[in-house]
């Protein structure tokens, strides 16, 4: 069961009151200046702090992270940052306690009781409520699924999201957004993942003008957002649009959750006009159902009106959804898409399809 934080004041009783001998704070370069790592200088004077990786984190990044642990006689992990900061605390937990003369990928995970402290600083992944993180090895990327990576304790303090730029905002909830809906029409999806979903859904919808102006209102409310649209993944896992998302992002130096976005709407449109290729096992009208309930939390009473709410959403976002893909990459692109990735999809994408939907993209 993880606990919840809301003030970072409060980090002080989860810190002294266990009695940690050592800390490995695992945190993004921007994050070195945070009020956030003094105070815990304050709770506990023997912190180890560890920056040294890649914002899609590397295989050797993990293994430098697991050096410093052990040598430093670690027994709390705390992860301040966005989704790479966290995912690579996560799997420096999970491997620390393996054997180290064989690959950790190929290792089984066993929960080895070590405490994990995650602090998002943005409002996007939701990686603090999910038990996956993501390492790259030789090229390929690695999901990494295990209960026992889920943290065990949370901050969420609207403070942390005061410096992040204004594209990471926007960019951030719309990966929020796009998992929460991607969450609601997955054939995985639950009563309960739906109701997280929905959470998340209304809660973005009713703060993003707000958000995208820095109102820090309703900083928390968008944390609680991120972190609703993680709990839903967490049980339902994301489909399609993030399945497209990734070569987007590394071929075109755009942030994860603006490909994503760049993606969602076409196979959203895709899907309403081609339910009838439905391959969730609870049919067709079941799918229908889905999507009227999207319009529901979307507040429109058709499917299309909801599509036409999303794209004047997208546009008072203000980010560049058009023009980025480049002809020359279509093949590139198509062939990235991991097919297991898209099982979860409640409608069959072919590769001609996937193809034309990033060609839409141009």
């Amino acid at each position: 069961m993880q606990k919840y934080i809301y003030d970072y004041n409060e980090l002080n009783n989860v810190i002294n009151i266990s009695k940690y001998n050592s800390i490995l704070v695992v945190c993004s370069k921007s994050s070195l200046n945070s009020f956030l790592l003094d105070y815990i200088k304050q709770c506990n004077s023997n912190i180890n702090v560890f920056t040294d990786f890649n914002p899609n984190p590397l295989y050797e990044d993990v293994v430098k992270g697991i050096d410093v642990f052990k040598k430093n006689k670690c027994d709390l992990i705390v992860a301040i940052g966005g989704g790479s900061a966290i995912d690579v605390a996560k799997t420096i937990k999970a491997f620390s306690t393996m054997e180290e003369n064989e690959n950790y990928l190929d290792q089984q995970i066993i929960d080895n009781g070590i405490n994990l402290l995650a602090v998002p600083t943005t409002a996007g992944t939701g990686s603090e409520s999910t038990k996956f993180s993501v390492v790259y090895f030789n090229g390929e990327k690695y999901s990494i699924d295990d209960d026992s990576l889920l943290p065990n304790y949370v901050l969420l303090d609207p403070n942390f999201l005061t410096s992040l730029p204004l594209y990471q905002k926007k960019s951030t909830m719309l990966d929020a957004l796009c998992q929460a809906i991607e969450s609601y029409w997955s054939i995985n999806s639950t009563d309960e993942s739906k109701k997280y979903a929905s959470e998340a859904i209304q809660l973005i919808l009713k703060n993003y003008k707000e958000y995208i102006k820095e109102n820090k209102e309703v900083y928390l409310d968008m944390l609680k957002a991120a972190n609703y649209s993680g709990k839903a993944i967490n049980i339902s896992k994301t489909t399609a649009a993030h399945a497209m998302s990734y070569k987007i992002t590394s071929l075109y130096g755009i942030s994860h959750g603006h490909a994503v976005a760049l993606c969602l709407p076409h196979i959203w449109k895709y899907m309403i006009e081609n339910i009838d290729k439905s391959v969730d096992p609870r049919g067709e009208k079941y799918l229908d159902s889905i999507f009227c309930d999207l319009d529901k939390l979307f507040n429109t009473t058709s499917h299309n009106e909801t599509l036409k709410k999303l794209d004047e959403i997208y546009k008072e976002i203000d980010l560049k959804f058009s023009n980025i893909v480049e002809e020359k990459d279509l093949d590139i692109l198509t062939g990235s898409v991991n097919e297991n990735r898209l099982k979860n999809n409640p409608v069959f994408l072919e590769k001609e399809i996937i193809r034309e939907i990033y060609s839409s993209l141009r």
